[in-house]
């Protein structure tokens, strides 16, 4: 994971991962807003109703936690509670050794991802794999996800190809069709003699305690095909209060994560197999993770607990497209990971705390969210923090704004500053006299300067 603040990263980032990330976020976002606007006479109105909704949830989960816990195990499902990420490692790890299960198939997650449980389980000898397409290159290449929905959106075909050809699953070929029939291959056989299927859970309905899993490939309808055990990380926050608001949701989701009116594969999960199902999990475990989200509940942040993890923040976001996922030094990139990431680290706050400042506060990010989170009001709450503090916010080349404080709040200066500011339009770079403005106007395109014509135009306007 990079250490380097994010204008760092995107620096020295190879131009084809800049070119695979601005492309694919690019397109992405272009066909969500045909979509949606295609379809919904009125999609802001959706996006209000579906964070009320969301909302409702995370300020009454003391009261939803509990109702949920008793419909699953109304359902026969044994429910888990996990404080912390090494207690949600732990308990996935004391249902395999209880049982003598040592293989595990794993749908996409972002919990597990949080919480690492994949390092933790190969250092206690269970075998995992990653069954999503875009994971499991991932996985094959030790990297790490560099977007929610779309993990590998920062690779091209010849690098998957050529870490296929690595692995022994074939010759160089980079002919999409080819690489997946190949990964199908190979996931084939590994599915059949898997003990375990690890999912996520998209929503869960408190209503009827049913679990939402999406995706595209069918890999979790494979994981859970086969085994005998299926184990849900869930984060606390993916409570739904009934199952009529999954209309809503899922149309919202699959539109703004993959622009798809509906994701390919919905499975509702309501418990382990009955006695009239031929196949399926014997056995249910749902662990609800908690991991710092009560932390982010009690703060005046507690909005960012609506994602739905759709990713269309990233996709719309200028800075993401620039910098990749990776730049975020976090499981969450993006708007939603500049908030969320910072909030989840707890005590090791000031070790993300640059992650707000990475923003242009154009609000895109809170105009395409399906849930309707205010993004840049968050990551403006989350710098005064910052600043409260004391944590080192400011990136590389950054400069001070005690002097914009001043010619802001200052008439005479702020009319001495406009001329001067004429100057910029004639002024090579390399002369400006401020070292600090120096660096930061060197990274970036300044449209010519106009200032001061509005206060010529209000004193020479024709009076009513």
């Amino acid at each position: 994971m990079a250490t380097q603040l994010i204008d760092q990263f995107a620096k020295n980032l190879a131009p084809d991962t800049k070119a695979a990330v601005y492309d694919g976020s690019k397109k992405g976002h272009e066909k969500r807003t045909q979509l949606l606007f295609d379809t919904y006479a009125d999609p802001n109105r959706l996006r209000e109703i579906a964070g009320e909704i969301k909302q409702h949830v995370i300020e009454n989960l003391d009261t939803y936690l509990p109702a949920v816990e008793a419909k699953l195990q109304a359902n026969g499902v044994k429910v888990h509670w996990a404080a912390t990420g090494d207690d949600a490692c732990a308990a996935v790890r004391d249902i395999m050794q209880a049982r003598g299960l040592r293989k595990i198939v794993k749908a996409k997650t972002m919990v597990s991802e949080e919480i690492e449980l994949e390092h933790y389980l190969n250092k206690h000898g269970i075998e995992t794999l990653e069954t999503d397409l875009g994971e499991f290159i991932v996985q094959i290449d030790h990297d790490h996800p560099s977007h929610i929905v779309k993990p590998i959106i920062h690779k091209n075909r010849r690098e998957i190809a050529q870490s296929f050809e690595r692995e022994g699953l074939g010759a160089y070929n980079d002919d999409p069709a080819t690489i997946t029939a190949r990964a199908r291959q190979f996931l084939r056989h590994k599915y059949l003699a898997a003990d375990v299927a690890l999912t996520g859970a998209n929503f869960v309905s408190v209503e009827s305690g049913r679990l939402v899993i999406v995706t595209n490939e069918g890999n979790s309808r494979f994981c859970l095909a086969a085994t005998k055990c299926h184990i849900a990380l869930v984060g606390i926050e993916k409570l739904v209060p009934n199952d009529r608001d999954l209309g809503l949701l899922l149309n919202l989701l699959g539109r703004s994560a993959t622009a798809q009116q509906l994701t390919v594969y919905t499975e509702f999960v309501s418990g382990p197999k009955s006695a009239t199902q031929p196949d399926g999990p014997e056995e249910m475990h749902v662990i609800f993770v908690d991991n710092g989200r009560t932390d982010v509940l009690a703060s005046d942040c507690r909005d960012i607990l609506r994602c739905i993890r759709c990713g269309a923040c990233l996709n719309v976001c200028p800075v993401y497209r620039q910098a990749s996922g990776h730049a975020y030094r976090s499981v969450y990139p993006g708007p939603v990971g500049a908030v969320l990431s910072p909030l989840l680290a707890g005590k090791k706050f000031p070790e993300f705390a640059d992650l707000p400042k990475a923003s242009s506060l154009c609000g895109a990010c809170h105009e395409v969210c399906p849930v309707n989170i205010p993004i840049p009001d968050l990551l403006l709450r989350l710098r005064e923090k910052g600043k409260r503090e004391g944590a080192p916010l400011a990136a590389a080349g950054t400069p001070p704004m005690g002097a914009w404080a001043v010619l802001a709040s200052q008439p005479a200066a702020w009319k001495v500053a406009l001329f001067g500011g004429k100057i910029l339009n004639f002024l090579p770079t390399n002369l400006i006299p401020v070292p600090a403005l120096r660096a930061w106007e060197a990274k970036r395109t300044l449209p010519e300067w106009r200032g001061g014509e509005f206060r010529a135009w209000f004193k020479n306007r024709p009076k009513p």
